[in-house]
């Protein structure tokens, strides 16, 4: 199985290395607790990094000053050492900095081994900076994390993934060893991207105040994924009721017909909120006609068999849902294009006349 080499297993090594020179540079020991701390403090953005850095070192500063006062009161035995952890745990879930307590702990263990020693103290604690300090260095200056062109670029690939699955899945075309590896490798692609959004709002939410574009960016990520989430369960119904079904080569070409257009209609959408398409390119904003076609033609059908419909019933509605998640992103990505043409760029206030005259005023 194939290991993803990413930006940030390079970052994580180089900053390990950083924070060993760096404490070696200061006579520092023992290292390892720096290496630890840079391992513990490298993030998946910039945003992120930075917020985790200042909780960090909040954190930390409590945390050894708590080990010192606990070090010099109930020696370093192994239950007070215990028991400081516990308090610093529980301060931390209170102060709402749940991811920084791992570090703080390895802080904590590290000060109560010399039973309170201020100098002892302040010697760990500045191993433990310089290793979160290195992460966050290394992860602005190497690779600088760009979440929101990872996110489009892996939407973009995982498109092509789901687009080769709905071509095929009623054709049947592919070896069926080769679909389900494909399938598989769809999931984990969604599962990533669910991983990256969940990033993306996080960092929004933290903030104090997101611009209104970035707020207008996430509907509209929001909407991609779930999306392409409808069509990964679009293909996952044809493979499970759609072939234990009897079927006739009509029924096979009304439903293969359906998915070519969707998925034709999907890249379209696609493309347009990438701006490669001309303005007045509208050749697929039919698409609700396109699925009430094809609601009829399979209540006709289904009026004509004797036998259950109920499988085939479960495959037309997921198709009718994927229409539906896709007329929406739709309007999302037109609605999204209206308002960054209606937002006037920073440098037109100097060659806009009304503008010019309304700050002067």
């Amino acid at each position: 199985m194939g290991v993803n080499f990413g930006a940030r297993m390079l970052k994580t090594g180089i900053a390990v290395t950083l924070a060993l020179y760096l404490t070696a540079l200061l006579n520092l020991t023992p290292p390892v607790i720096a290496a630890i701390a840079a391992i513990f403090a490298m993030q998946p953005t910039i945003y992120k990094s930075w917020t985790y850095f200042l909780d960090q070192l909040l954190t930390n500063t409590l945390g050894a000053v708590i080990a010192v006062t606990a070090g010099r009161l109930l020696s370093s035995e192994p239950i007070a050492v215990g028991l400081t952890c516990i308090v610093v745990i529980m301060i931390c879930l209170k102060m709402k900095r749940a991811d920084t307590i791992g570090l703080t702990l390895v802080t904590v263990i590290s000060v109560m081994e010399a039973s309170g020693d201020f100098g002892f103290a302040l010697n760990r604690f500045m191993i433990s900076v310089i290793g979160i300090f290195s992460a966050f260095f290394i992860n602005i200056v190497v690779l600088p994390p760009k979440p929101r062109q990872q996110f489009i670029g892996q939407i973009q690939s995982t498109f092509t993934q789901l687009s080769l699955l709905m071509r095929t899945a009623v054709s049947d075309e592919i070896k069926e060893s080769v679909f389900r590896d494909e399938q598989k490798a769809l999931e984990g692609s969604i599962q990533s991207l669910t991983e990256k959004y969940n990033l993306l709002e996080e960092d929004q939410h933290k903030r104090k105040r997101p611009s209104y574009t970035e707020s207008r960016h996430l509907v509209v990520y929001k909407q991609m994924l779930n999306t392409l989430k409808k069509g990964s369960e679009v293909v996952e119904a044809v493979e499970e009721h759609y072939f234990p079904t009897s079927r006739t080569l009509l029924l096979d070409k009304l439903f293969d017909d359906q998915l070519e257009y969707q998925v034709k209609y999907h890249e379209h959408v696609l493309l347009k909120f990438e701006g490669k398409l001309k303005p007045d390119d509208l050749p697929w904003q039919n698409l609700e006609e396109e699925n009430e076609r094809f609601a009829l033609a399979m209540k006709e059908y289904m009026q004509q068999q004797d036998g259950s419909t109920m499988r085939l019933s479960i495959v037309a509605a997921e198709i009718q849902a994927y229409g539906y998640q896709l007329e929406r992103l739709n309007r999302l990505v037109d609605h999204y294009g209206d308002n960054e043409r209606s937002v006037p760029k920073p440098w037109q206030k100097w060659i806009d006349p009304k503008s010019w005259r309304k700050s002067k005023s």
